[in-house]
């Protein structure tokens, strides 16, 4: 069977875009839930990818990105999931964590048919990344504690969504890493 890893989406972020007040809250409230799947998946050598935003600047690489967000007005909410030596670093243009980057090449050779899903947006970078998870044949897991939403009820119905369109498991932080369920129907 193949491995898992740990997708870490958007947390890398200088929270200077439009719906950053409205995000802000419930990237406080996933926080700790990323913490934990981040220690976890340390502690049990689940390699962990932080796939993010480079928020248009091109010629940025992911240390300039990680300077900028921990540098900015919210680096409390970047310090406790930053990037440690082992991990590694997928920068993304759009929303989905598969458009236009090396993110489906990097997980076959490191032999990874299980994608456990945390980070931000639910209802949109979550979510697009689940279909895409989901197209490549690829098991996927939403850790409901360690996503953040803009808008609730969006993110309610994206989670309802990945979990009955694309088979994906909802769980909690701390079973995120625990055996997938058989296949529903």
């Amino acid at each position: 069977m193949a491995g898992s890893a740990l997708i870490v989406i958007d947390m890398v972020n200088t929270y200077e875009h439009k719906d950053a007040e409205l995000l802000l809250p419930s990237v406080r409230e996933a926080l700790p839930g990323v913490v934990t799947l981040l220690e976890t998946a340390r502690e049990r050598e689940i390699p962990v990818i932080f796939v993010n935003d480079n928020f248009g600047q091109w010629r940025s690489h992911h240390g300039e990105i990680l300077a900028a967000a921990l540098s900015g007005p919210h680096g409390d909410l970047v310090k406790p999931v930053e990037p440690d030596e082992n991990s590694l670093f997928v920068v993304k243009a759009r929303h989905s964590i598969f458009f236009e980057t090396p993110l489906g090449y990097l997980l076959n050779q490191l032999e990874v048919g299980h994608l456990v899903l945390c980070g931000q947006v639910t209802e949109q970078c979550v979510l697009y990344s689940a279909l895409d998870a989901h197209i490549r044949h690829l098991d996927v897991t939403v850790v409901e504690d360690a996503v953040a939403h803009i808008h609730a009820e969006l993110a309610q119905a994206a989670l309802r969504m990945m979990e009955v369109n694309m088979d994906a498991e909802i769980r909690p932080a701390r079973e995120a890493f625990a055996p997938r369920q058989a296949p529903k129907g």
